[in-house]
């Protein structure tokens, strides 16, 4: 029996570095790993004590399966007073992570060879899971001089017949970029002139820097409100990353669908995570104001360090917790009659000399980078990028 390609290649081998770093670690090798993908601080208190009361309240059963109406109604809360967002409990599906989310959309607007448009860098998961719904992945090249952002008129030619959605990730993982009002709402028009579809990844929302304030694309009109999927979740604002609650906002029809193919596929999130994240949206934010801070702390000290190490280059990431680090000057270069070639060849022999785990741009879509996690301490990220410089002092 032979099995469908698109379905069993859904590989992330780049990861492989950070995999083996995590087992070099694991076995006593100081090892300093810029790969992480969650926040390093622990789930605020508050949090963890509501998923204790509902343990101990026997709240430990099956639910409806898109979700519990106490937390969908404090996401309609949440959308409304934060992202000035209107939505009735029968438009939010809550789901096993955001991840989990961007699947059930995929699943509910797709047909087999319908195109969805992907901007590069990418979030790895975004084309494998375009993929595995029979659909097509389409990329948009974006630049560096332009903070990572769509071209309007890359988009415009990228569209055809086939074209069915636009995945938008603002903050965005890998790059940082955060789209301003003026730039959404021409994003939002081509999306309306075209009848497509937008999934609005919004999972980092809480994390922007310098000032910065995040819109939801689904806030500018009713036209493109109702061509957007709006998809958020508890991970990467409230540290709940194991947790595993993500939720979508949408048209009713599309959410109607969403819960149904849930209900087959997985039934409920889980029920003890739903109630703590009602708490979560509810309670006091001051602890997630903590966290921000401390992350644009480390932020700003990555990139000074960074652009001061020669050869490597950056440009300051606006959102997430990520930096994207140009290393198109150092390929070509050898290290132990070792060709740097690709941002995986970089990635690797990193590891090997100087026990640092970074994540090869070729997984996010471009190999002209690699990119670093700050979700960690400060001592971690100094140590970890005079090690990096080291590194490049080696090169010929």
């Amino acid at each position: 029996m032979e099995l469908s390609k698109s379905k069993t290649n859904c590989t992330i081998n780049y990861f492989s570095n950070h995999s083996k770093g995590k087992k070099m670690k694991s076995e006593g090798i100081n090892v300093i790993s810029f790969g992480a993908g969650e926040p390093d601080f622990d789930t605020p208190q508050y949090i963890k004590d509501a998923a204790i009361d509902a343990i101990n309240n026997g709240l430990t059963r099956y639910t409806p399966a898109s979700g519990i109406i106490e937390l969908k109604e404090a996401i309609c809360d949440k959308l409304r007073n934060e992202n000035g967002l209107e939505y009735t409990p029968s438009e939010i599906v809550v789901s096993n992570g955001a991840k989990h989310s961007i699947y059930n959309a995929l699943m509910a607007i797709c047909n087999p060879g319908d195109e969805v448009i992907i901007p590069i860098p990418y979030w790895v998961s975004y084309p494998e899971l375009v993929k595995l719904v029979d659909a097509v992945p389409v990329y948009i090249e974006t630049d560096e001089s332009n903070q990572f952002k769509i071209n309007i008129d890359d988009l415009k030619r990228k569209i055809t017949s086939k074209t069915k959605a636009i995945i938008l990730n603002s903050p965005s993982n890998p790059t940082g970029t955060v789209y301003t009002e003026e730039e959404l709402l021409k994003i939002a028009e081509v999306v309306v002139e075209n009848d497509l579809i937008v999934i609005s990844d919004e999972i980092y929302e809480k994390l922007i820097y310098d000032g910065y304030k995040h819109i939801s694309i689904a806030s500018l009109n009713e036209d493109i409100k109702q061509r957007t999927i709006v998809i958020n979740g508890m991970s990467k604002a409230y540290a709940m990353t194991g947790w595993r609650i993500g939720y979508t906002a949408s048209n009713r029809e599309i959410a109607s669908l969403m819960a149904n193919i849930q209900s087959h596929a997985t039934s409920n999130p889980n029920t003890i995570a739903q109630y703590a994240s009602v708490k979560a949206l509810k309670g006091s934010q001051e602890e997630i104001e903590v966290m921000r801070k401390e992350f644009e702390n480390r932020r700003n000290f990555m990139v000074e360090r960074i652009n001061r190490i020669s050869g490597l280059t950056c440009v300051n990431p606006v959102g997430a917790f990520y930096v994207m680090v140009n290393i198109s000057s150092i390929k070509g270069r050898m290290f132990n009659g070792k060709n740097i070639l690709t941002s995986l060849d970089f990635a690797n022999l990193l590891l090997e000399e100087e026990n640092v785990a970074v994540i090869p741009g070729d997984a996010f879509g471009d190999d002209n980078y690699i990119r670093l996690s700050f979700a960690t301490s400060l001592e971690q990220i100094k140590e970890g990028l005079d090690r990096i410089d080291t590194f490049i002092q080696k090169l010929k």
